[in-house]
């Protein structure tokens, strides 16, 4: 980007600028991001040598679109305020959805309790004590039906973070918006539906990777063939954060994990381009500000190029990554809570200075309960002043061009590079995962994370330093008890009243789809269609598909 004789003069600059101030004193002995990328204390043009303004940066919207998928950013259009709501009985839930809808919320996202995610009816026994803790409970299609009562799901896109059910789940809310009158082709929403990183980091999968990566597969096939505007899968690096990872460990093992779906569904012998388009991710925006929106900007080139040069994508929007992003959950602290709301605007900016499509700010109280109605709102008006007040949506990658972010990507895309070599060297993403490798990865850098903060290289305000014994003044949402004996009551109606014979067969007519190799969707939305529970469903895969039981350990 620059001739050899101003990078040289550039260099000689340099040279004599850190001569001049040699003697200087720095706050710390080292300073680096939370990916332990070293950071300098000017960066110039000689840091973007070799870089080719047309192949490696470009103009918005155009290839590598390390600037942006679309050309006029949010000019054109804000993201998607998409804020994480979920707790106990669906009509409880249903009200916060109206409630974010009222106060300008542009989409919907759904929060489901454990049982739920583990694919367990609220009265079984292995479901105790977890009703509504961290979400919605929906054990039938009548659960969905309440939900969403209300809600034209012609209009309103709907993101359902759910993952080893997530097929189930997913047809129920199929069949609601069917008996809407919505057109298949007209539903929108994502689903999150991403089994590998359960593997890696949070540990929610039920059915061993083969089977899991077959549904995935299913619902990929099924939504390509019928369900345009639905993105059935978002690729999450947020869960692997969450665990413990460090940035760069996020991206690439988020975009290895991408990399594998697409090897599932052209195996399958669909299209790269029939698909791809309709592929979504997911990632966090952790608190190292800068290092967040390299991040996004180095997914955005890396995962250009592989598609076109690796899958042989032709068309542009299979090389489009679009994606969610959720302010840090793990980075929220139970003290000082207050303190939480200026760390989720910052994050929140850099989600959007990192060009998200939509974002989800989290609430200041989520280190101790659910989100409150106070809160959530609050959370809200985060993105709202960053969207209306800031001026930070008037142009296209208002930070691009900057030496430091520049060069900073270029290294978060190295780092990612680097592991995408040590993964096929371990025998791609199956064997990776059954490996332990992701796992050790994750943990190693979690254990750097807590040296750092145990030594105080890193400050938490109100945690390691800055602390104060004031005591918690922010009211707290609780979840009414209650609701577990309601929610079972509504259950256990469901089964009086549907056919139960008809519900059985269905149910072995799904039995003997999963026993063969047919689209699971077809069968699994009959069954739902007979009002069959969630837990019946997910019964009869674990009778077929079995059980995961990791055989790694450290």
């Amino acid at each position: 980007m620059f001739s050899t004789e101003e990078l040289d003069k550039i260099r000689r600059q340099g040279v004599q600028w850190r001569e001049k101030n040699a003697d200087r004193k720095e706050r710390k002995a080292s300073y680096k991001t939370l990916s332990q990328i070293p950071v300098e204390a000017v960066y110039t043009p000689e840091h973007l040598e070799g870089v080719d303004f047309d192949a490696d940066v470009g103009l918005p919207g155009e290839f590598p679109y390390l600037r942006g998928v679309h050309p006029g950013g949010y000019r054109d259009r804000l993201w998607t305020m998409r804020m994480f709501a979920g707790f106990g009985l669906p009509e409880e839930t249903n009200e916060r959805f109206r409630f974010l809808l009222q106060n300008g919320q542009t989409g919907l996202s759904t929060a489901f309790d454990m049982p739920t995610l583990y694919g367990y009816d609220t009265d079984d026994p292995r479901a105790a004590g977890e009703f509504g803790k961290c979400g919605v409970a929906v054990s039938s299609l009548a659960d969905m039906e309440t939900l969403f009562e209300g809600i034209p799901l012609g209009q309103v896109t709907t993101s359902m973070t759910i993952n080893s059910p997530a097929a189930i789940i997913w047809a129920m809310y199929i069949v609601v918006a069917e008996k809407q009158g919505v057109p298949l082709e007209q539903i929108g929403g994502t689903l999150q539906n991403d089994i590998l990183k359960e593997y890696l980091a949070q540990n929610e999968y039920i059915f061993p990777p083969e089977p899991s990566l077959r549904l995935v597969v299913d619902t990929i096939e099924f939504a390509t063939r019928h369900m345009p505007r639905w993105n059935p899968i978002s690729i999450s690096g947020y869960h692997i954060r969450e665990a413990g990872s460090n940035a760069v460990q996020e991206l690439a093992f988020t975009l290895a994990d991408g990399f594998e779906y697409v090897r599932r569904c052209i195996e399958r012998g669909i299209a790269v381009d029939d698909f791809a388009p309709r592929l979504s991710f997911f990632f966090n925006a952790h608190n190292d500000f800068f290092e967040e929106i390299a991040k996004y900007r180095a997914a955005r080139r890396i995962w250009a190029r592989e598609m076109r040069d690796t899958f042989g994508a032709k068309n542009e929007r299979s090389c489009w990554m679009r994606f969610h992003a959720q302010t840090s959950g793990a980075t929220l602290t139970a003290q000082q809570p207050e303190n939480n709301v200026v760390r989720v605007g910052l994050q929140a900016l850099a989600a959007v200075l990192g060009g998200c499509q939509s974002l989800h700010t989290n609430g200041k109280d989520e280190a101790w309960a659910l989100p409150s109605e106070q809160a959530a709102l609050q959370a809200l008006r985060t993105q709202q002043i960053i969207a209306h007040e800031t001026g930070v949506t008037d142009t296209v990658d208002p930070l691009g061009g900057s030496y430091f972010l520049e060069s900073l990507t270029r290294e978060v895309e190295a780092g990612a590079n680097d592991y995408f070599r040590r993964i096929e060297d371990v025998g791609g993403v199956v064997p990776a995962l059954e490996s332990g490798f992701f796992q050790r990865e994750i943990a190693e850098a979690a254990y750097i994370y807590q040296r750092e903060e145990d030594r105080k290289e890193r400050i938490t305000v109100g945690v390691n330093d800055y602390v104060t014994d004031e005591e918690l003044g922010i009211p707290l949402l609780r979840v009414d008890r209650e609701g577990e004996a309601r929610q079972i009551e509504n259950l256990n109606r469901i089964r009086r009243t549907r056919d139960n014979h008809q519900v059985a067969i269905r149910l072995r007519e799904l039995e003997q789809a999963a026993r063969g190799s047919e689209n699971l969707m077809p069968p699994l939305l009959e069954a739902v269609r007979a009002y069959a529970t969630l837990g019946e469903m997910m019964g009869v895969f674990r009778d077929v598909f079995g059980e995961y039981q990791p055989g790694w350990g450290f």
